[in-house]
């Protein structure tokens, strides 16, 4: 059995290879610029952000016997992410997410989810196999899932047993998948945390800021929601209340991994005790603070 962890992320656990120029990027050009390589996947890149800050994060996703599935364990391992949960694909290569930045941020990314979709419902194994313990099955704590498994597979984490006790934490792992957590949206214990973008696809209509889009999830049957637009307004709403607030103004110098550095920021202050209004502008800080110091090295 592992150690007891204090939230469990399940999803998406690859390598970043992130390439950015510093001059705007045109369609099929060959431009100067540097280029990357870190862990991430947006479970794994919460699970990092939660342990940085204190947190016991286990991950639940598929990581291949590669050479570089090898150097992934071994770095979640040393970064403070248990991962004796993880599901081992001897057969398919780990996963790998490409993008290129510009100036003006993302140009353009291409995510490589194989094995983790082929894994499918396996992920939730530890769940019933004594890896965290009899007395966690069901799973009563905080779990964090990300949409880049298939939409049949969401629809059956939605009505899972195994879930149905978890205190749910949603984030789409792009704008393009987003809709496949709607079998999510009527589920008490349920946060979506999404970006404009997201909150637009997963309405279906084109939404102008924040508040609107948090107004709309709620209407569509979300019980809460976190709901982001980069350098510009960002809200907290649930049936009860609607906060919005402005990000620090910062030069921007990475957006990859910068809404997944505010979830973690934003739910490690609600586990510490903070109010609604100090943990959204701690985690607008955070994610201020990621987006304008630069790649890890």
């Amino acid at each position: 059995m592992t150690t007891r962890p204090d939230i469990l992320c399940i999803g998406a656990a690859l390598w970043d290879v992130i390439g950015r120029s510093p001059a705007p990027v045109a369609c099929g050009a060959d431009m100067p610029g540097r280029i990357a390589r870190q862990p991430g996947g947006v479970a794994l890149n919460i699970a990092l952000a939660l342990a940085r800050q204190g947190q016991r994060p286990a991950i639940l996703a598929a990581v291949g016997r590669d050479a570089m599935g090898e150097a992934l364990v071994q770095e979640m391992t040393a970064r403070g992410v248990e991962t004796a949960c993880l599901t081992r694909a001897g057969d398919l290569p780990t996963d790998s997410y490409v993008a290129i930045e510009g100036p003006d941020g993302l140009i353009a990314a291409i995510a490589d989810s194989r094995s983790m979709e082929a894994a499918g419902m396996q992920l939730l194994a530890p769940l019933q196999d004594g890896r965290l313990g009899s007395d966690m099955t069901p799973f009563r704590g905080v779990v964090v899932l990300d949409s880049g498994f298939t939409v049949e597979q969401l629809a059956q984490l939605a009505r899972s047993p195994l879930l149905a006790g978890a205190d749910l934490r949603l984030v789409p792992s792009s704008p393009s998948k987003a809709a496949r957590l709607a079998p999510f949206l009527h589920r008490p214990r349920t946060i979506f945390y999404v970006n404009l973008q997201e909150a637009s696809h997963l309405c279906d209509q084109t939404l102008p800021d924040s508040a609107a889009a948090a107004r709309a999830m709620l209407a569509r049957g979300a019980a809460r929601v976190l709901v982001t637009n980069g350098a510009q307004d960002t809200t907290d709403a649930d049936h009860a209340a609607l906060i919005t607030r402005t990000p620090p103004a910062v030069r921007a110098l990475r957006v990859t991994g910068a809404g997944d550095t505010f979830m973690a920021a934003h739910m490690a202050q609600e586990f510490q005790g903070a109010t609604r209004v100090q943990a959204l502008e701690h985690a607008l800080a955070m994610a201020a603070e990621h987006v304008a110091t630069g790649p890890e090295s």
